[in-house]
């Protein structure tokens, strides 16, 4: 059983994009098995076994999410952040431009999944391992 502030000490250790796989190592290993970012302010909501949640709260001001998604502009954020040269703020600011309204790690499977504001996938990637 994960507690938010357990979550948001492994957190603490990511600065770019590039870290993302370790992060998802270390709450995979705290039992969460999915996570949803809500991109309109960061807020993310954890699931784990048993019904176990737990509930971010918003982590930046409102952003507004572009009702044009964008496939392309939503892959060259992703390059560009997974390469560690934009910080999430940024990241974030760029997929809301890109459409994004969230997006599903999903630890079990290894994914994450790129949701427009329709609910249509936009990007499904693979989480690398560490």
């Amino acid at each position: 059983m994960f507690t938010i502030e357990q979550i948001q000490s492994a957190e603490q250790k990511v600065e770019t994009g590039a870290d993302f796989p370790q992060l998802a190592k270390d709450l995979k290993d705290l039992g969460v098995q999915r996570f949803d970012v809500f991109v309109m302010n960061g807020m993310t909501v954890y699931y784990g076994a048993n019904d176990n949640t737990a509930e971010g709260e918003a982590v930046y001001e409102t952003l507004m999410i572009d009702e044009q998604s964008s496939v392309d502009d939503l892959k060259e954020a992703l390059k560009v952040h997974q390469q560690g040269a934009s910080d999430y703020q940024t990241f974030c600011k760029q997929a809301a431009m890109a459409g994004v309204e969230k997006w599903i790690v999903d630890l079990q499977k290894m994914t994450v999944t790129y949701l427009d504001t329709a609910g249509a996938e936009m990007v499904v990637e693979d989480i690398p391992a560490r």
